[in-house]
């Protein structure tokens, strides 16, 4: 199996989509986390997802509170524009939780002061 992808509230449903494709091609498992900026019957998701969406491993969480309770144990990386590593410092690995926050404002001030030492950032 591949990674853990994170959405926490996507926004844009065109990255979504995107990103779904992506983790469908790389054996990856999508995880989002609402409130959505859109509603998952919208045509730029289905577009962008090239009408794949069906055949994507996905799961969908309510809060980001639920989706922590869930996978606690996990190993996570998160990435903010405010993390001093490099992404290529990552020990990749099968079934890593990659965490990325919203379009607009990234991850929230909390689970980026709960996670320091696995902040990274993609220049």
């Amino acid at each position: 199996m591949g990674f853990n992808i994170v959405l926490v509230e996507p926004e844009i449903p065109n990255n979504t989509g995107n990103i779904g494709r992506l983790a469908l091609a790389t054996g990856s498992h999508l995880h989002l986390i609402k409130p959505f900026g859109f509603e998952l019957n919208d045509k730029r998701l289905k577009r962008a997802g090239l009408d794949y969406w069906q055949h994507l491993s996905v799961t969908m969480y309510d809060s980001v509170n639920e989706f922590f309770l869930i996978h606690k144990e996990k190993p996570m990386v998160f990435f903010s524009s405010h993390a001093t590593k490099e992404h290529w410092s990552i020990d990749y690995h099968d079934e890593l939780f990659l965490i990325f926050g919203k379009e607009s404002i990234g991850l929230s001030k909390e689970i980026i002061e709960a996670n320091l030492t696995q902040r990274y950032k993609i220049p």
